[in-house]
């Protein structure tokens, strides 16, 4: 009785966090989207999410970017830099008691180049685990410049309204 209890909880709360769009506000550090304002027109744009697709993470950020640059009465935007993070981890199918190895890969892009860092972290753990599988959480992480008129010509300046269009959810057309 017990076990079908806890297999109950926990189908519940698998449920739960299956049922959130991907694409939403972070509450209290969770997934989803969060900015900070340097300035008037920098920003720095964070999305954080579940699985191992680093292009959707990416694609999230940019099009945060490019919704809030336009929320701020700007046409365009520079990613000055970029950066994601990828952090693994192995889910045990036993219950599991002490101190665990996680590896943490960090994936820093500059302009030309990317270079990828792994290393160890450890953590004390204790609870059931049910899975046996990996679970990826993926940050990535743009700092933006806003700017009014013509774009800039480089490869790193965005129309907002063309991200928008591209990446934000696609409308359903009917066809007759």
């Amino acid at each position: 009785m017990k076990t079908n209890i806890v297999l109950l909880l926990t189908a519940i709360l698998l449920g739960g966090c299956e049922s959130q769009p991907d694409y939403r506000e972070a509450t209290k550090g969770g997934f989803g989207y969060t900015e900070s304002k340097f300035t008037d027109t920098q920003y720095r744009v964070n999305f954080k999410g579940r699985g191992t697709d680093k292009s959707k993470a990416m694609d999230y950020a940019m099009l945060r970017a490019a919704e809030l640059t336009l929320e701020q009465g700007y046409d365009w935007f520079v990613v000055t830099d970029r950066e994601t993070l990828v952090d693994k981890e192995n889910v045990q199918l036993s219950p599991q008691v002490g101190f665990s190895r996680r590896y943490a890969t960090l994936t820093d892009c500059g302009a030309l180049t990317c270079r990828t860092s792994r290393f160890p972290r450890s953590q004390f753990e204790t609870g059931v685990f049910i899975g046996g599988s990996e679970q990826s959480e993926i940050e990535s992480i743009l700092n933006i410049k806003m700017g009014k008129g013509a774009k800039p010509n480089s490869g790193t300046s965005f129309d907002a309204k063309q991200v928008t269009e591209n990446l934000g959810p696609k409308k359903d057309t009917v066809q007759d």
